[in-house]
């Protein structure tokens, strides 16, 4: 591929690392109000923004998720550490799934660990599936690589002027493949699990 769309897709492997979840000890032990809430987490997710335009949370957001019940009720209009960890959940499904799937995704988890009497709650889910996440990124980035080096080769009977387009969209495709597959499996799942 052209040099400067390699240099782009390395540079964006090499920042993967760097895209992690928010880190438990970062969310306050204290209730915030929703201005709060959204303001905490615009500053400590702004990596996963497309574009600087683009809102991590709102309160429409966070209203919308409390009437579809993928978020309990604050209490007396602050969230808790617990509702945070739950707002970080729905925000990385939502570009996935949709609310119902989460929906029937979050419901058991908040209804059997959210304010937990037996000493397991969101908070040691959360710090499990960070730990599982994180060590996950250095798998994810290699398997990206193989899929970008793959694509690299792909087209070399088009005509060379069309070869770097046509790799790019290659290497899109089989991203898109990739996720779809993913897609499927997850859906599968919660079927099952709501069956």
């Amino acid at each position: 591929m052209e040099r400067n769309h390699s240099d782009l897709i390395l540079s964006i492997l090499e920042q993967l690392p760097q895209m992690e979840h928010i880190k438990l000890s970062e969310i306050p032990n204290i209730d915030l109000y929703m201005d709060q809430v959204t303001s905490f987490m615009e500053e400590h997710m702004q990596h996963s923004k497309r574009r600087s335009e683009d809102k991590i949370l709102t309160k429409t957001m966070i209203n919308n998720y409390a009437k579809n019940k993928l978020l309990p009720p604050p209490a007396k209009k602050r969230y808790s550490k617990e509702h945070m960890l739950l707002l970080i959940f729905i925000y990385y499904f939502k570009g996935i799934l949709s609310l119902n799937d989460i929906q029937s995704l979050m419901k058991p988890v908040t209804e059997r660990f959210f304010h937990g009497e037996d000493g397991f709650n969101i908070e040691d889910i959360y710090r499990e599936v960070y730990a599982l996440g994180k060590e996950q990124i250095s798998v994810i980035r290699e398997d990206l690589k193989r899929t970008y080096e793959k694509a690299s080769v792909s087209f070399e009977n088009a005509p060379k002027d069309e070869q770097d387009f046509l790799q790019i969209f290659c290497f899109i495709c089989l991203l898109c493949f990739d996720i779809y597959l993913r897609k499927q499996v997850i859906e599968r799942l919660l079927d099952s699990l709501t069956s």
